[in-house]
């Protein structure tokens, strides 16, 4: 079953809200780069993602690099090819109360 895909003013208030992240994508995904100290940091900083992610049943998307991780957001079954949704806004904003 579809999720409801944000439309074009929710999304700039979730970008709005969360001024670190920027659109990827075409719009159907949002993005940010965090930089850590060393990889121990990076890696527990994903361990802690990974827990709030398995929580909400939302994963992001994300690549490390020794001390930088870069998660994407987006909503696979959002609308009819994926996008933004809810969900995303949720994980962005336990996401950013980490960092």
């Amino acid at each position: 079953m579809p999720v409801p895909e944000l439309d074009t003013a929710e999304i700039a208030q979730l970008l709005a809200q969360h001024p670190a992240w920027s659109l990827a994508r075409d719009g159907k995904a949002m993005t940010r780069t965090f930089q850590f100290k060393d990889f121990s940091q990076a890696w527990g900083f994903m361990s802690r993602v990974a827990l709030l992610a398995e929580a909400q049943d939302h994963h992001p998307e994300w690549f490390n690099v020794y001390a930088k991780v870069e998660v994407t957001l987006t909503t696979h079954d959002a609308g009819q090819s994926g996008g933004l949704s809810q969900r995303d806004v949720v994980l962005a904003g336990a996401i950013d109360a980490l960092a």
